[in-house]
């Protein structure tokens, strides 16, 4: 058997998780808003600052070692999301500034009476930028429903909805809101056999498993280093058949060849040497001979870790009714979520349990995580839900601590 995964192994390399207030130890639940960062990503972006800060593409030292780390990032990322090409890798902003650029691309493409499939499960940028691409090029947005009781994707919904004017069907792998996963390679396959091009929201899902885009069988995939222990940089992957071939906006001067015509402007080049620091330190919790081996063997040892203090937190909920959990409850059905909570009480508000709960030096997260068609299709706006998110750093102990506040809460 694998030896479980011990906590204290990454807890001791993320200076955040040293912090105290009033005290006592800071207890981190608020992993769906953005992880923290170990000490290696916060050398990574300090040493490049410090020590080869330049533009590209001149035949000075700092130029040419800025353009070997930018290349050696592409490299990493294209490992972290499973696919081979280093140039379908493109680094910007944020992931939603990443997908309104590729959605007004796309919407070149559609004509008038068109067809896209966006979702109520979804963080709103995966489902405005395509609202307003197909709004300028005429074409029809149609909504993927869920089920309520369990806030789980309607496949029924989206396979009644698939016609051959589909053009692109976006969905999140993992809900930021309620952690549900969905079924994305079935997702992806029902859409290319419609004829559709396919786009996945993978920003919550990076921090919690394994990302293989190329075997997914999308067509683009976006995520935010944010939430994997890295700087605030949005990635973005697309197969080279689009990327080459869409109308991406760009500068004249700017580079025509892939990656560079989808890097608008001067990017980020601190934050994308922190990008790829961040895949180090997951692949650094993994055994193997390349980069690919231990990120595979890291996030199978996270993923059994994260489960288990998930199942605790899931199982002590139950004993609260004052409480309810949106979303999977079902403790034998861990292969379709991930450790992200979001819970109402039957007389407090979201805000008023996060602000109890950080007096208590418990941090969550009140509010609709920007999943507005889901707040709204389950009528929890305008006060949302009480986010609780765990990641591999959490400890058991911190469980425990919160469902204490919890239980103090509910009475």
């Amino acid at each position: 058997m694998p030896t479980p995964f011990d906590p204290a192994v990454a807890r001791d390399r993320f200076p955040a998780l040293q912090r105290t207030d009033r005290g006592g130890p800071l207890v981190y639940f608020d992993g769906a808003a953005g992880s923290q960062c170990p000490a290696s990503v916060a050398d990574a972006v300090r040493d490049y600052l410090l020590a080869h800060n330049a533009n590209r593409g001149n035949v000075i030292v700092t130029s040419v070692e800025t353009d070997e780390r930018m290349e050696a990032a592409h490299r990493a990322l294209a490992d972290f999301l499973g696919v081979s090409d280093p140039g379908e890798i493109a680094f910007g902003q944020n992931m939603t500034s990443l997908t309104f650029a590729l959605s007004r691309a796309l919407g070149r493409t559609w004509d008038v009476g068109d067809e896209v499939l966006v979702t109520r499960l979804d963080h709103d940028a995966n489902v405005t930028p395509w609202m307003l691409a197909a709004r300028d090029a005429g074409a029809v947005v149609r909504h993927v429903d869920i089920h309520p009781e369990d806030c789980t994707l309607d496949l029924d919904s989206l396979r009644s909805q698939l016609t051959d004017r589909t053009r692109l069907v976006a969905v999140g792998y993992a809900s930021n809101a309620v952690g549900t996963i969905n079924p994305v390679r079935e997702i992806c396959r029902l859409a290319r056999d419609a004829g559709a091009l396919s786009f996945i929201d993978a920003v919550h899902y990076a921090p919690h498993g394994q990302l293989q885009a190329q075997d997914l069988g999308c067509d683009f995939l976006a995520c935010s280093a944010y939430k994997f222990f890295g700087p605030h940089v949005g990635v973005l992957w697309g197969r080279r058949s689009q990327l080459e071939t869409l109308d991406a906006y760009r500068l004249r001067p700017a580079p025509q060849d892939l990656p560079g015509r989808w890097m608008t402007g001067t990017q980020n080049h601190e934050g994308i040497c922190g990008a790829a620091a961040a895949v180090e330190y997951v692949a650094s919790l993994g055994e193997g001979t390349t980069r690919v081996e231990r990120l595979g063997a890291a996030w199978r040892t996270l993923r059994e870790h994260e489960v288990a203090i998930g199942d605790r937190l899931l199982r002590g909920l139950r004993d609260l009714p004052a409480f309810r959990l949106w979303g999977i409850s079902d403790s034998s059905r861990w292969d379709e979520r991930v450790p992200t909570f979001s819970l109402t009480h039957r007389e407090r508000t979201p805000r008023e349990l996060a602000t109890a709960l950080a007096g208590r030096g418990i941090l969550t997260w009140p509010g609709n995580h920007y999943a507005l068609p889901l707040t709204e299709r389950l009528g929890l706006e305008p006060q949302g839900t009480l986010r609780i998110s765990l990641l591999h750093y959490n400890t058991a102990e911190e469980v425990d601590r919160l469902l204490e506040a919890l239980r103090t809460l509910a009475d």
